[in-house]
């Protein structure tokens, strides 16, 4: 891939935060990682104090110079991903600590010329030095437990105790001399009884995906409050306000002693072909590890440390796995190695003292809030789908019956259509033939010992049965009863009604019969006067 380097920029703006700074540079598509950058002192993202420090820094995110030229770099400052660029020769040493002589600018194999023999002295010297400082701290740790000289007399027995304990639990400080000389019991220590063996889950991410974690020291509460693109504009600011360069968040988790990770990646679009692609992750984690980015970082996002999300090799498992850790018993981390349940995607790990046991525990916790969130969406999914299942069922129920109906209103038409278009026609021989066919029908219908009688038949043993089938069937529900009991109730209370209606009005009946049966006498008497 080619880069283009463009002219010296300077710019003032302010921070998100308050911050000022003030770049100058000769960059093109990265020149914002190797530009000049001059901040002032001002609160971080989180209202923390500016930088305070001048950085200068000579070149762009792949070097200063363009194709094929002859590159002089001055100390510190290289780009993002080295100094060098296409077929050029720096003089210089790139970014990440290596030279590469002519070869492209993403070459991290490089071998420093004229320094294996050094480097190899120096890691024989660290190798006799950590052993020795090992065989003196054993030394110390029993002279400590055993046999220490404090006293003279019967209290070193009793300090001899103590260390032991402290020993046992991983922590505090064993005094072995009058002179205050003492050593600190550790987890790590051999002694030390609080610990075990567990299993973590290894990243499933290629180094192509870019992810990088970034642990904080805020709460994500804090971190949502000051908003996702803020954050990244931050982010963005740090490595340089590239135009070319693009910080996206990809989650934001809750870690336990309140903090959270924070997974980013970022994407590099190209000036010549202007395509896009992402940065690798271990590229991206190497950019971020410096110690001028470290701070910023620190300062404007609260970061304590940066991982790559990249998966591990075989090779880097097994150096890992090969020997035990620090205070682990050997025959126990193989048993461990044994017990794996998925050593393709899950690694063995110690757990050593009560804060690391506290950490994994807090993990769990949080793992499993997020576990019954997501069991509980998935129940709102499920119930959603039944509520649509139920009404998909009823719709076509629906449209079922519509269909039965429109079948028969077709079927009518058609008969009438056929009445219509047969009318003053003769009978045809296939009309013949179909009545002939439903005659025999009718007939065998009809036949006393086929059809008829064993319908007769059936419909005798289900009217025998059919007491049974009642009896068996009147069993009610306590609310069906009451249900029938307030009817029968307000039926009475209606027939009572009917009653006293009925009786007054025979009592009218009555009296008009009585003035009816008066009513002739009294004619009568007039008459005779």
């Amino acid at each position: 891939m080619a880069f283009s380097f463009g002219s010296n920029t300077s710019t003032g703006s302010s921070s998100l935060f308050g911050a000022k700074t003030t770049t100058t540079g000769s960059g093109g598509m990265f020149s914002g990682f190797g530009a000049k950058t001059t901040p002032a002192a001002s609160g971080g993202l989180f209202g923390s104090s500016g930088f305070g420090a001048k950085t200068t820094a000579s070149g762009g995110l792949f070097g200063s110079q363009g194709f094929g030229t002859k590159t002089t770099t001055a100390t510190g400052g290289g780009g993002l991903f080295g100094n060098t660029v296409f077929n050029s020769k720096p003089a210089g040493t790139s970014m990440f600590g290596s030279t590469n002589t002519g070869g492209s600018a993403f070459n991290f194999g490089g071998t420093k010329l004229g320094m294996t023999n050094t480097q190899n002295q120096q890691q024989q010297q660290q190798q006799q030095g950590g052993q020795d400082t090992r065989a003196m701290e054993l030394l110390v740790t029993a002279t400590a437990l055993s046999s220490p000289v404090l006293f003279g007399d019967a209290k070193d027995q009793i300090i001899i105790k103590w260390n032991q304990l402290q020993a046992y639990w991983g922590t505090g400080r064993g005094f072995y001399r009058k002179d205050g000389a003492h050593i600190n019991f550790t987890p790590q220590s051999y002694f030390c009884r609080f610990k075990a063996v567990g299993y973590s889950l290894m990243p499933t991410s290629t180094d192509d995906k870019g992810f990088v974690a970034l642990v904080c020291n805020k709460k994500q509460s804090e971190m949502e409050a000051v908003g996702i693109p803020n954050l990244s504009a931050a982010i963005h600011k740090i490595m340089g306000n590239n135009s070319n360069l693009q910080v996206k968040i990809e989650s934001l988790r809750h870690l336990p002693d309140g903090k959270c990770e924070m997974t980013i990646y970022v994407t590099e679009k190209s000036t010549v072909t202007g395509a896009t692609r992402r940065v690798f992750a271990s590229e991206l984690h190497k950019f971020l590890s410096q110690p001028n980015m470290k701070q910023q970082l620190q300062q404007q996002v609260a970061m304590e440390t940066c991982v790559p999300r990249v998966v591990m090799t075989p090779e880097q498992i097994n150096r890992i796995l090969a020997y035990p850790p620090a205070g682990i018993d050997p025959v126990v981390w193989e048993q461990a190695k044994i017990d794996n349940p998925d050593p393709s995607t899950i690694i063995t790990v110690p757990m050593l003292g009560f804060k690391e046991l506290r950490s994994r525990l807090e993990h769990q916790k949080i793992m499993a809030k997020q576990h019954q969130k997501r069991l509980d969406i998935m129940s709102e999914g499920v119930e959603k789908a039944k509520h649509d299942l139920t009404n998909t069922q009823s719709k076509i129920d629906l449209h079922r019956r519509k269909f039965l109906e429109l079948s028969h209103r077709l079927l009518q038409v058609v008969i009438m259509q056929e009445i219509v278009r047969k009318s003053g026609l003769a009978i045809q021989p296939e009309e013949e033939l179909l009545k002939v066919k439903l005659e025999k029908f009718v007939k065998e219908l009809n036949t006393p010992m086929r059809y008829r009688g064993r319908l007769n038949e059936l419909l005798s043993q289900t009217r025998m049965h059919q007491p049974a089938i009642s009896s068996n069937a009147a069993v009610l529900d306590p609310d069906s009863l009451s249900e029938i009991r307030k009817h029968l109730k307000s039926q009475q209370e209606g027939l009572n009604a009917l009653v006293s209606v009925l009786k007054s009005d025979f009592n009218d009946l009555k009296t008009i019969e009585t003035h009816l049966h008066a009513e002739p006498i009294h004619n009568n008497y007039h008459r005779t006067r």
